[in-house]
């Protein structure tokens, strides 16, 4: 085992756990869990601690809001103090616009199913990742986070490592190629494999770590 593999195996390891799975989503290729995740993404690519966007996105669920048509039923004041309870505060009034709103445009547009989406991409990552974008809320860093996370279910996707996980690969002095990341970590899922190198680039501390266990 080189030096590479090594630290793949330290950082897979201790941080090798994907963000569905944080918040408690059994990640399937069906529209419940699809939808779940989406919502997660969107959290997640606000300026604001993963771990707040988890206990958001948990708090969301405990509160039934886990389906687009449970979501566009709420009314506003709802989904404020789900988002609120779970910590994000900062942008929970706006953010609560954007998952009613996308819930009414995924059930209009996709019958409030992403495989549909899927379907509609036809196999095409970069449609796919626009066509999400069209969601109020999701920008590219959460298309790029759901489409981590989807690589799970969506096989075809993987390996999907975007610039985030990229930059967690440079800090730990690993090669910034998809496919050459994929060959070095053996086994391990792609979508954990990109958890774990976006933990890496969001935290020096994680990078440090490894670097350290693995010479």
């Amino acid at each position: 085992m080189n030096h590479d593999e090594r630290v793949l195996r330290e950082l897979v390891s201790e941080y090798g756990r994907t963000y569905a799975d944080e918040a408690g989503i059994r990640l399937k290729d069906t529209p419940q869990p699809l939808y779940r995740l989406l919502v997660l993404a969107l959290l997640l690519s606000a300026r604001i601690r993963a771990s707040v966007a988890v206990a958001a996105a948990r708090a969301l669920h405990e509160d039934r809001l886990d389906s687009p048509r449970r979501m566009a039923g709420a009314d506003w004041q709802q989904r404020v103090d789900a988002l609120g309870r779970g910590g994000y505060r900062r942008y929970d009034e706006r953010t609560a616009t954007q998952l009613g709103d996308g819930a009414e445009l995924l059930l209009d547009r996709w019958g409030g199913d992403l495989r549909r989406l899927h379907e509609e991409a036809g196999g095409d990552t970069g449609e796919l990742r626009r066509l999400l974008q069209e969601e109020p809320g999701v920008g590219p860093a959460g298309a790029d986070i759901f489409l981590r996370e989807a690589q799970r279910v969506w096989p075809e996707l993987a390996p999907y490592l975007d610039g985030k996980a990229l930059s967690g690969a440079e800090r730990l002095g690993l090669p910034k190629d998809p496919d050459r990341l994929a060959d070095l970590a053996g086994n391990t899922e792609p979508a954990v494999l990109a958890a774990a190198l976006v933990r890496a680039a969001l935290d020096k501390q994680v990078a440090e770590d490894c670097l350290r266990r693995a010479s």
